[in-house]
């Protein structure tokens, strides 16, 4: 233990041996209040763990544990089961409290208190020190000889007595290889469910989803993802949840909301609720989806929607968790984890006037841009048997594709030329197509044919708007290009046309490439190389 460093311990309050008994408490050990009274333990903070039904005697042993120990700054920690002999149930309350603890070892030293709680609870507890999940030490403490008649705690006896003993167990992890494979095998399983079990083949977005893993199970803090329509924003959002409810980090409902379905006293109720006679129409008391949420996760969709009215009242819910209803005079209560999506460069936004920039602030913290399909083109075909099983489980009936079928749609779906504007809707509606018409359960060349030259007419009034999109940009100079130069730059200029910023447009062009540039910037990027041939964004957006 390093003595410059602070020392915090972490423990579970004993409803048994912790309690007090009025006046009675201080005559006999309770081994939190005794852990703070080692001669050789000057404990900065301790982490009281306890449910919410302790509360009262939380309290009650913070101001004990404050009259031996003053300069002991105590916090309580909520973890919630209901079995306290159930393992899985309470690893995983334990375990959820470790992954979202801002442990800072390297400024602070940790103790483990493995006295109090059920035998399951001390067995869980070593185990996540053992894991590293917990980065500490152990530390157990024991009665010490019995109190005489009229001892004091500032006594010297009673002191003694008060205190017990205490025993620090150190645990040499490096050498538990089996340890390390099973969390690798854990971090894989928590992936699977924020992808649904399809795997990827794309690099980026691998690295993108275990990041995400890694801050659902580490932080309640607001998400923000970004990425086009169709990108499965909404999807991820909810897997998120599950991952975190698997996990026992929350414990209540998914509430979702497309902010672009509501405006005005429409969005304000849905939100936060109202009173009867709050508006007109307000003929009932409405909960609102914020109360809702409660111990659960809240995903607003399409944030940058909200008006600027709601996005305050939003700020205020997210940073103190409490809010007014409309028409009301009370402010409610909601523990909630936001998720944002947005589909709009909303710095943008804020530039505008349309996006309050200190609610940007607050949940820009952890920002993850989805790619659309076109950035994960090897993803095409685990997605596609996906889609199969998925029109098998909705429609109770199996479709295959042969293998020449098989073959020509992967093809066609991997060309440039095969944009997917609307990205897994594009693709997930095909397949519902080809299945709905399959003869017999399997999807023939000619079915591919036929989609694929659907697909082409959808995409083609977009693709093909205002000619070549060359064509007034360049002149006479365009006769001057490669081939290859030409072909790349006209797609540029498409990407270009269909985005609202320079911003968005690089994010789009450069979605595998700036994951391994951690300090490249898409929008600086797209300019330099749009100056190559004397043009700027708002040349080529006309």
């Amino acid at each position: 233990m390093s003595a410059s460093r602070p020392l915090v311990a972490i423990g579970l309050l004993g409803p048994t041996l912790d309690a007090g008994r009025d006046q009675k408490r201080w005559n006999r050990w309770r081994p939190s209040v005794g852990l703070h009274l080692q001669d050789d333990l000057v404990i900065s903070r301790f982490e009281m763990l306890h449910q919410r039904r302790f509360d009262n005697l939380a309290e009650g042993l913070a101001a004990d544990i404050r009259q031996v120990s003053p300069a002991t700054r105590v916090t309580s920690r909520h973890i919630e089961f209901s079995d306290p002999w159930d393992f899985e149930e309470v690893y995983g309350a334990l375990w959820g409290f470790a992954a979202g603890y801002p442990w800072k070892p390297d400024e602070e030293d940790y103790l483990v208190h493995i006295t109090t709680g059920t035998h399951v609870a001390q067995i869980c507890l070593f185990l996540l020190t053992e894991s590293r999940h917990m980065p500490a030490r152990l530390v157990q403490t024991q009665p010490g000889p019995r109190r005489g008649p009229g001892d004091r705690p500032d006594s010297g006896d009673g002191q003694a007595s008060l205190a017990g003993t205490h025993a620090i167990i150190d645990l040499d992890l490096s050498k538990y290889d089996k340890l390390a494979s099973r969390f690798a095998e854990e971090r894989a399983a928590g992936a699977a469910v924020l992808t649904a079990g399809i795997p990827t083949r794309n690099q980026g977005f691998a690295r993108l989803i275990a990041r995400v893993e890694q801050v659902a199970a580490a932080t309640r803090a607001p998400i923000l993802l970004g990425g086009p329509t169709g990108a499965g924003k909404t999807v991820l959002a909810r897997r998120i949840y599950e991952l975190k409810k698997a996990r026992n980090l929350v414990d209540g409902p998914f509430v979702e909301l497309n902010c672009a379905t509501v405006r005005g006293d429409a969005a304000g109720s849905a939100l936060f609720g109202h009173r009867k006679g709050a508006f007109t129409g307000a003929v009932n008391d409405r909960e609102g989806l914020l109360k809702r949420a409660d111990s659960g996760v809240l995903f607003l969709d399409e944030i940058g929607e909200l008006g600027l009215d709601e996005q305050a009242m939003l700020l205020r819910a997210v940073e103190d968790r409490v809010f007014l209803p409309l028409g009301a005079d009370k402010p409610v209560l909601s523990d909630f984890q936001l998720i944002a999506g947005s589909n709009r460069d909303l710095r943008a936004a804020v530039h505008a006037g349309r996006f309050r920039e200190d609610l940007l602030a607050r949940i820009d913290l952890w920002t993850f841009t989805l790619p659309g399909l076109a950035q994960r083109r090897e993803d095409i075909e685990p997605n596609l048997d996906y889609e199969l099983r998925r029109f098998a489980r909705d429609h109770g009936r199996q479709v295959t594709m042969n293998r020449e079928a098989r073959a020509r749609f992967l093809a066609f779906a991997a060309a440039p030329e095969a944009v997917w504007n609307a990205n897994f809707r594009d693709l997930g509606s095909a397949v519902t197509r080809m299945a709905t018409l399959a003869v017999g359960g399997r999807i023939d060349e000619d079915l591919v044919r036929e989609e694929i030259a659907r697909l082409h007419g959808q995409w083609r009034p977009q693709a093909d708007a205002g000619g070549d999109p060359l064509d007034g940009l360049l002149g006479a100079a365009a006769d001057k290009l490669d081939l290859f130069d030409r072909v790349q730059l006209a797609e540029v200029v498409r990407v270009c046309r269909r985005s609202r910023t320079l911003s968005e447009a690089g994010r789009t062009l450069f979605a595998s490439s700036r994951l391994a540039r951690r300090t490249a910037n898409d929008a600086d990027r797209l300019q330099k190389y749009l100056a190559r041939f004397d043009l700027d964004w708002e040349r080529v957006r006309g």
